[in-house]
């Protein structure tokens, strides 16, 4: 049984949605649940689910917690003792396969960085986060904050990362990769992803080339590499957009819709569609290239979310992700420039 810390303290509802997202998680998967924070708040936030004494779920108590506004890596400094730096000793020191926060992002992957370490040649660590598509398939974003400036090589390392991860959690055959640019012709772009260019091409990768912004939600390509600055915004527009559409669509159903049995089936449909753009259903963003494995979710994720994060910080362990990772890193290095170092 695969054992994930969950940072039950850092989300912006903690620790009730921590806590009922690893009832779940217990339930309904293989998994062991530690659940990180202040005990005495833990344990009367779990004594309101029945039945929780019978799911393999503990508690390891952490005196402190991080913010969502502190400074992050002032925080990470200053408090040894927060939930999510204990839940990433659990990790480091073998006693948890993967942690999982909802917690202050940039503490999180400081604290990932700093107490797990890195895989052996993976320079900067880089979120992944799934989109989801025409096709049905989900495409994998990378990066999507980690790293503001990148450099060509690190974007080629983001590309071995990502196609692994889409082959192991999407069970995706022969991932393709796009480089995320201003049109798909090779001489456009900017500096960055000309020159990251030949550097993808080198790769034994399905690189497909340049890749336009309309193709993440066509399922055009199923990785897409971008440096950690675009793939935020493209991000925090796409989640906004989606709740837009979510709301128009709703009350536009609402004042069309006259009879019983066309309201029924519109609400079914509109149910439908709210699963398939709910974030909720892919938990995470894993924080790629870390010892361990680390996922960060949204400060605002319900139980749900939860849930799904632990599921998918299961399958990655369980994927032995990052033991392939250093594996295809280290063979390739010898006949691309992928090995150069990033900085």
């Amino acid at each position: 049984m695969l054992t994930i810390a969950v940072d039950a303290m850092g989300g912006d509802h903690a620790p009730k949605n921590e806590v009922e997202g690893a009832i779940r998680a217990a339930r309904d998967y293989d998994v062991r649940v530690i659940l990180v924070g202040k005990e005495d708040v833990l344990h009367r936030e779990l004594a309101q689910h029945d039945g929780h004494r019978s799911l393999a779920i503990e508690i390891r108590h952490a005196s402190e917690r991080i913010s969502m506004d502190e400074h992050a890596a002032k925080a990470v400094r200053s408090k040894r003792d927060s939930s999510i730096r204990v839940a990433s000793r659990l990790v480091r020191d073998g006693l948890a396969h993967g942690v999982v926060s909802a917690g202050n992002t940039g503490a999180v992957m400081a604290t990932a960085k700093m107490v797990q370490g890195m895989i052996r040649g993976v320079d900067r660590p880089a979120l992944a986060s799934a989109f989801p598509t025409l096709k049905g398939t989900p495409a994998v974003m990378v990066d999507v904050g980690a790293n503001v400036d990148c450099s060509p090589a690190m974007l080629a390392q983001f590309a071995v990362m990502g196609e692994i991860y889409s082959r192991v959690i999407f069970h995706t055959a022969n991932p393709s990769v796009g480089l995320l640019s201003i049109g798909e012709e090779e001489h456009k772009g900017n500096d960055l992803t000309r020159a990251a260019t030949p550097l993808l091409k080198s790769l034994p990768l399905n690189f497909v080339g340049n890749v336009e912004g309309c193709d993440l939600y066509t399922g055009a390509v199923d990785v897409i590499v971008c440096d950690g600055f675009i793939g935020n915004v493209a991000l925090k527009v796409s989640e906004g957009l989606v709740d837009v559409i979510k709301h128009m669509l709703k009350e536009s159903l609402e004042a069309t819709i006259t009879r019983k049995v066309g309201y029924i089936l519109s609400r079914a449909g509109f149910a439908d569609f709210k699963k398939r753009v709910d974030y909720s259903e892919y938990g995470g963003a894993p924080l790629l290239g870390v010892n361990g494995v680390c996922i960060i979710c949204h400060g605002r994720s319900n139980a749900n979310a939860i849930k799904n994060a632990i599921r998918v910080a299961a399958e990655y362990a369980g994927g032995e992700i990052n033991r392939r990772i250093q594996q295809e890193l280290a063979q390739w290095s010898h006949s691309s420039p992928v090995a150069a170092k990033a900085d």
